[in-house]
């Protein structure tokens, strides 16, 4: 699927995990900075923790947002048994997972599932004169976790795959952005649940064409997480994600790196990159 080619703004979210208070922020927020749905692109992974799975695809769709396929779309589609998130089995993360999988499972209709298994699994966007590949994990695999401290080998071995002039990708969970070499992996964090970071806060971010090359901007959205939190606890979902939309701070820490680790609780600053053109890029070094 080609996207773009895009001359403006371009706001990139990822998991909206069945936040409908989130996705609903995020909308409202993309309009007052002026940034028409056309140009929005969600990540995937549309439905995991949260309380309102059908009326978050609601939303989306009725938006005409365009969205990567990310594994809880695979799975919900096909059917499958659990969330095909890469959890190792046993740990916190899976098996919290089933309970919130199960309840997704049974919140959606078929015709939604039918719709996330048409998505695509990679989208190839062209922003100003550079081109992106738009995937949900990594590029060798959907459910691949990369993170701001992957090795620098690992990043250019999945963007030798990609073949293009950088990533976007998401399924982390939290929000970076790296220059390797002349390429650009970037991660815009999601919008339903927060970064591990110790605040309510969530993510999403904006790249804008400026003269030779990108400008890459990561924001914090607050929203009313409080009427989230109550409509977890409503449908009994796991308590430690839903104490994570108050406290801010994830209820297992299996997946992350030690870097990632050692930055639980300390608030995220919102900031911006600028990635220029190869050439310009070599010149400046």
């Amino acid at each position: 699927m080609q996207l773009g080619p895009f001359h403006d703004p371009l706001l990139i979210f990822g998991g909206p995990y069945g936040n409908l208070q989130a996705t609903r922020a995020l909308l409202k927020q993309a309009a007052r900075l002026g940034i028409p749905t056309s140009h929005i692109l969600c990540t995937g992974d549309l439905v995991a923790y949260c309380a309102d799975p059908q009326a978050t695809v609601d939303l989306i769709r009725e938006a005409g947002i365009a969205v990567v396929k990310g594994n809880c779309e695979e799975s919900l589609a096909e059917r499958l048994e659990d969330c095909g998130c890469g959890f190792e089995g046993g740990t916190a993360c899976d098996l919290l997972s089933q309970q919130w999988y199960a309840y997704a499972d049974t919140h959606l209709t078929d015709e939604s599932r039918d719709w996330m298994g048409s998505l695509p699994e990679r989208s190839d966007i062209t922003i100003g004169e550079r081109r992106l590949a738009a995937i949900h994990g990594g590029v060798s695999s959907i459910n691949k976790f990369v993170f701001a401290s992957t090795p620098e080998d690992v990043l250019a071995y999945e963007m030798d795959l990609a073949g293009l002039d950088g990533v976007i990708g998401g399924h982390s969970g939290l929000p970076f952005t790296r220059i390797a070499g002349d390429r650009l992996w970037h991660n815009s964090g999601v919008i339903g649940m927060p970064a591990n970071d110790g605040t309510p806060r969530v993510w999403y971010s904006v790249l804008t064409p400026i003269k030779d090359g990108v400008a890459v901007s990561h924001h914090a959205l607050s929203y009313d997480h409080s009427a989230a939190a109550v409509r977890m606890r409503a449908e009994l979902l796991p308590a430690g994600y839903t104490d994570c939309l108050v406290t801010g701070l994830w209820p297992s820490l299996d997946v992350l790196p030690d870097q990632e680790k050692a930055a639980t609780g300390n608030a995220l600053p919102e900031y911006e990159i600028d990635w220029f053109s190869p050439a310009l890029a070599s010149a400046l070094t």
